[in-house]
């Protein structure tokens, strides 16, 4: 098979599963197989070459080839190249503001599929980051994002597209909203769930420095459920200050609907009442009864309030009154990809002055992989696979690209069949398809708590009270959020948490917000905490057992992100460590040097 037939396949956007023969320079020529998911789709792209049954490799190899040896098809964006800056927009009608962000949603597409990274977060907000760009003056007016993949048509429309094709590479555009990559991003965001203190923030320095720019942060429904969301909110109440908080609702959910169904919809009447909440007449109106109120006496304006409030919550939303009760003006929900309600909507909240903070609800849907139902079970950083793709995943799992995260759950699961007393609890953002193995064997004792790091540790903690053995599974960069609880609740009490530290290290493309390289420092300083790190995945499997037996005082280990190779593939229970005592890898005389976790040691015979 030539080259080009397979140029053209790629270019049709085609699952293709023949045999071709493919260069690499990392390897000889070989008779390979080539599998490839479909360009449109939003989940990440996976290219394996690996040896045809009829012929052997010495070792396998799980790689992606040069993706600019293929030819790749472009859609035109005739409107796209036009805008160099969030100005731009201003004159554009509303149907051409429609066509803009059709463009945009391919521009991120075709980058994002390229480089074989998931997309459809990024995809799902473009119309309200068109209508947040058109409604409001940035960079004199403050935008601030919780979530980098929600930034991406923000990026592109501030001067950076001729850019976007290097985000998460080496000195290119940063995966989130950075301070030192442009003027258009106010304040940087990794971990999510800090727009909105740091937009309170400048919108106090604001009204103190006599400015009147207007502060607009934009928090997810995942953002949510850390509880600084909900400390910011109460304090924006409190001062009272004017900003405005658009929360974006993907209708992803932790537990979803047995249905299937979102828990929000959006129809006609919920558009019109957030309208009429928007408007200037209706605020006004809301002010003025208020203020009748006031006048006569304290009981009657009580009385109102709660009328207001019961009103309100009738006719609004489930969960709307929960932000009036920390003081956020409740506006929504909205049709997300609706740019024009979007628009008519943002223009009322710009308009407002001395309201205080304004929360607006607005519904998007992220695609799925075939471009259409909303998807509610998986997280922004986990997208589902696709028909034509679902095989190759599936291969991915046991196959090639196998994870220090897969033999970790396999020896944890292994374990875990033996010992009724071990629980799972998962937090960060995200959670690994690794850990669905053990959440389809053990659906009772697996608990997923997405970025609530902190009531995952000290939940955990409870767990041990219990009598039972919980395996705490949190990333190196999000256990960071959680470190008083790890001091005070678990190391100091001496109650034996298990600690598993994924994707420790660097992690490359992901960049430093998500680089796990703090925590040997902060959790090896503890005086009762036992540290430990793996040098392959043989010795992960042995401290999987090891931390199944210690019952008198915490435990961690940490193991890094990239894939495994030499394994045999077959799992075999663990044997406990003996703790404190190392292996002797080279003899040598007058230095010693001190391995901790992944390494090579045929470095030193040199």
């Amino acid at each position: 098979m030539d080259t080009a037939f397979l140029r053209s396949t790629l270019a049709r956007n085609l699952v293709y599963d023949e045999f071709a023969v493919l260069h690499s320079t990392s390897y000889r020529f070989h008779p390979l197989r080539y599998l490839r998911c479909n360009l449109a789709d939003s989940s990440p792209c996976q290219t394996i070459l690996f040896a045809s049954p009829s012929r052997g490799l010495t070792q396998r190899a799980a790689a992606l080839p040069d993706v600019d040896d293929f030819f790749w098809e472009k859609e035109p964006t005739p409107i796209l190249d036009t805008i160099d800056a969030p100005i731009h927009l201003k004159n554009l009608s509303s149907k051409e503001l429609k066509q803009l962000a059709d463009e945009v949603r391919s521009e991120i597409s075709f980058v994002m599929s390229r480089k074989c990274q998931p997309c459809g977060p990024g995809r799902s907000v473009v119309e309200l980051t068109i209508a947040i760009h058109y409604v409001f003056n940035a960079p004199m007016d403050k935008i601030l994002w919780d979530a980098g993949q929600h930034a991406y048509a923000h990026k592109i429309l501030t001067g950076r597209r001729s850019l976007f094709h290097t985000i998460r590479q080496k000195s290119g555009l940063s995966g989130f909203t950075s301070r030192f990559e442009s003027e258009y991003d106010p304040f940087g965001a990794g971990h999510g769930c800090n727009s909105l203190s740091a937009g309170l923030g400048m919108a106090v320095a604001r009204d103190i420095n006599g400015r009147k720019n207007r502060i607009v942060t934009v928090i997810s429904n995942w953002t949510t459920m850390a509880g600084q969301v909900y400390e910011a909110m109460g304090h924006a109440g409190f001062l009272d200050s004017n900003m405005v908080v658009i929360l974006n609702d993907s209708c992803h959910t932790l537990l979803p609907n047995a249905d299937g169904r979102p828990k929000m919809s959006v129809n006609a009447f919920s558009s019109a009442l957030s309208k009429i909440q928007s408007s200037k007449g209706f605020r006004r109106f809301r002010e003025a009864a208020k203020g009748f109120a006031k006048w006569f006496g304290k009981g009657m304006h009580e009385f109102a309030a709660k009328v207001d409030e019961y009103t309100r919550g009738m006719i609004g939303p489930h969960g709307a009154t929960l932000f009036e009760e920390l003081g956020l003006y409740y506006i929504g929900p909205i049709d997300g990809h609706s740019i024009d309600d979007l628009i008519c909507v943002l223009k009322e909240v710009a308009t407002l002055d001395s309201t205080g903070p304004v929360l607006v609800h607005v519904i998007t849907r992220t695609e799925d992989d075939t471009g259409g139902n909303i998807r509610s079970d998986l997280t922004p950083n986990e997208e589902g696979p696709s028909n034509s793709s679902h095989d190759l995943l599936n291969f991915l799992e046991t196959g090639l690209s196998r994870t220090y995260n897969d033999r970790f759950v396999e020896a944890l699961t292994a374990e875990a069949e033996n010992d009724k007393r071990i629980v799972v609890v998962h937090g960060g953002m995200g959670m690994d398809r690794s850990l669905r193995l053990f959440q389809s064997r053990f659906p009772d004792r697996f608990f997923d708590l997405g970025i609530a790091e902190q009531h995952a540790v000290t939940f955990s903690a409870g767990l041990a009270c219990g009598g039972l053995k919980p395996f705490c599974i949190i990333p190196s960069t999000f256990l960071q959020r959680a470190y008083d609880q790890i001091v005070e609740d678990v190391d100091m009490q001496k109650i034996p948490v298990r600690f598993a530290i994924t994707n420790a290290g660097l992690v490359g493309s992901e960049g430093p917000t998500n680089s796990g390289t703090f925590d040997i420092t902060f959790m090896s300083c503890l005086p009762n905490m036992i540290v430990m790190s793996p040098a392959n995945e043989d010795e992960l499997i042995d401290m999987v057992a090891t931390a199944a037996l210690v019952e008198d005082r915490p435990i961690c280990f940490r193991y890094p992100k990239g894939a495994i190779v030499g394994t045999s593939g077959t799992l075999t229970y663990g044997n406990p460590l003996e703790i404190g005592k190392g292996e002797i890898l080279v003899e040598g005389k007058e230095i010693a040097f001190l391995g901790y976790g992944e390494g090579r040691p045929e470095m030193l015979d040199s």
